[in-house]
């Protein structure tokens, strides 16, 4: 049996989602444990706190939108699932129109703060422009969309009353 394009783009896009969610873990843990055993021998890294702070907000956007795509947001479903079928799935084409909207804000308002951001550099390392660091915000608000969008179809389906199987 062949698997379904959409069921194979989800698969993909999860995988996706899911190691760079573990690679950004990994950095940050590494950059801990290195800044830890740094100040216990009497020293510090100029930069350990600013890239910490900085690979944590990743983890919080990309980790956001990976929870969004698996639907584990914080959601009341209960109010909907005891509306009558029309009204369900009226109400949530609308929800999700507007967390769409909501997210493409976001990532039109990021790609705005980016520009203004365009000469500012992290102060522990004047190399990197802060421009990198905050493009996590619209690149974040853009993964959402992709995750929710390819969520739509099962979203649509549990209004109907009718659940897709894909599994991933």
């Amino acid at each position: 049996m062949q698997t379904p394009p959409l069921a194979r783009v989800r698969t993909a896009y999860q995988r996706l989602l899911e190691v760079i969610c573990f690679v950004l873990m990994a950095s940050l843990a590494i950059v801990v444990v290195v800044g830890v055993a740094y100040r216990k021998f009497g020293d510090s890294l100029v930069w350990y706190d600013e890239i910490a702070s900085v690979l944590l907000a990743w983890i919080t956007y990309y980790g956001a939108a990976l929870a969004a795509f698996k639907g584990a947001h914080i959601a009341v479903t209960s109010v909907v699932d005891a509306m009558p079928r029309k009204l369900r799935i009226a109400t949530t084409l609308f929800a999700e129109a507007c967390v769409i909207a909501f997210f493409a804000l976001l990532a039109w308002v990021g790609v705005y703060v980016l520009d203004v951001l365009a000469t500012d550099t992290l102060v522990s390392l004047p190399t990197i422009s802060v421009m990198y660091t905050q493009s996590v915000i619209p690149i974040g608000a853009v993964l959402f969309i992709v995750g929710e969008l390819l969520r739509l179809p099962d979203i649509v389906a549990d209004a109907r009353g009718k659940r897709l199987e894909i599994d991933l």
